[in-house]
């Protein structure tokens, strides 16, 4: 997936080279924004941008208003790699109850995890 820049008749389309894909436009960045303080960084979108300082700022002019962000990532998405098969990878847990804290209670006191 990519964003056509616009060529001026008789111009050379820009090759833009990143990773192993090449393409007649920006590459497609994946945005993941950390909310507050000791939470996780989420993915919120995609956005297109030609390098990485580009797509920080479009991602922070795009997925953070009213200072909702505390940091933010982007990420080429030609970079990113998921498993194929999670019946493999992810096996069975039956054989590993240490897994599955089910032998103790957890106090009301201390309240989520």
């Amino acid at each position: 997936m990519s964003y056509e820049v616009p060529v001026a008749p008789g111009e050379k389309p820009q090759e833009v080279a990143f990773g192993t894909a090449t393409d007649r436009g920006y590459p497609l960045w994946e945005v993941f924004i950390r909310a507050k303080r000791g939470l996780s960084h989420t993915h919120v979108g995609s956005l297109h941008a030609s390098d990485a300082e580009t797509a920080i700022q479009n991602a922070r002019d795009s997925y953070t208003r009213r200072a909702e962000g505390q940091s933010v990532w982007v990420v080429p998405s030609t970079e990113i790699v998921a498993s194929d098969d999670a019946d493999s990878m992810f096996g069975p847990f039956e054989d590993k109850p240490y897994r599955h804290p089910t032998f103790y209670d957890i106090p009301d006191e201390v309240g989520q995890l």
